[in-house]
């Protein structure tokens, strides 16, 4: 599949009907877990234990795993990227950001894909794209955050990686489970946008002022919210003044 080309429109991809809609979704899902797949003739394939790739695994090791609550912490906020409103291909993004597995250009070079020369972030500002440089600390897609958190009307500042991040914002302003629903749909429909429009800029050269993806969150998290509730009544105007008043949050 690789050597035929597993990219969107490859060789591989080539069916003898046209698919079904729920089986578009499937086959982009699919794309996404290929996506940050390297398969190289020189390089032999190997069983790998993420937690100590030096000594390997052991039984004490994985114990330790096991019984350890900050694993526990962090296994329980990656299961938290799986919502009933959201698209599986958004979870998908978000479950390989958490684990930092997307192709981004640090992980690229780390992969021996790219050059040291070509690891500045796509949006220009001079830093490493690294997952949390790109999605949190970078100057152009990060401020994305501080437009939201205007909309929504909380405050706060960015953590310093992608796990706390996501943790905190879902907690923003109460723990009712309606209230982190709404800031769970928020945070994944975000680092969507943000991987879009980051491949967007380099696949396609268009690129979309951040004010513009901030519309795009409004747009899709109403979509998704009416799609999942067909008596949620309030419209674009309500929902892009104050969306905590529509929920009933405010």
């Amino acid at each position: 599949m690789f050597d035929l080309g597993w990219e969107e429109g490859g060789e591989a991809w080539r069916w003898r009907r046209r698919l079904w809609t729920w089986e578009e979704e499937m086959l982009a899902a699919c794309r996404l877990l290929l996506d940050g797949v390297s398969v190289q003739a020189n390089i032999i394939d190997r069983w790998q234990w993420d937690p100590d790739i030096h000594d390997g695994y052991t039984v004490r090791g994985a114990y330790q795993i096991l019984t350890d609550s900050a694993s526990f912490t962090i296994d329980t906020t990656r299961d938290l990227v799986w919502h009933k409103q959201v698209p599986l291909k958004v979870s998908i993004v978000a479950w390989h950001l958490l684990k930092d597995r997307l192709p981004t250009r640090s992980n690229l070079h780390r992969r021996g894909i790219l050059p040291v020369e070509e690891v500045s972030c796509v949006a220009g500002c001079g830093q490493v794209e690294s997952a949390s440089h790109l999605f949190i600390h970078c100057d152009v897609f990060g401020t994305l955050w501080q437009h939201i958190r205007a909309w929504i009307g909380v405050s706060g500042v960015d953590p310093l990686n992608l796990i706390d991040h996501f943790s905190q914002f879902i907690h923003y302003s109460g723990s009712s489970k309606t209230r982190r629903l709404f800031l769970q749909l928020l945070w994944l429909l975000c680092v969507w946008l943000i991987w879009g429009e980051r491949n967007n800029r380099i696949f396609n050269n268009v690129e979309t002022p951040i004010i513009q993806l901030l519309d795009k969150v409004k747009f899709h998290s109403l979509w998704w919210l009416k799609a999942g509730n067909i008596t949620f009544v309030y419209g674009s105007q309500s929902w892009w003044s104050d969306p905590m008043r529509c929920l009933g949050l405010d």
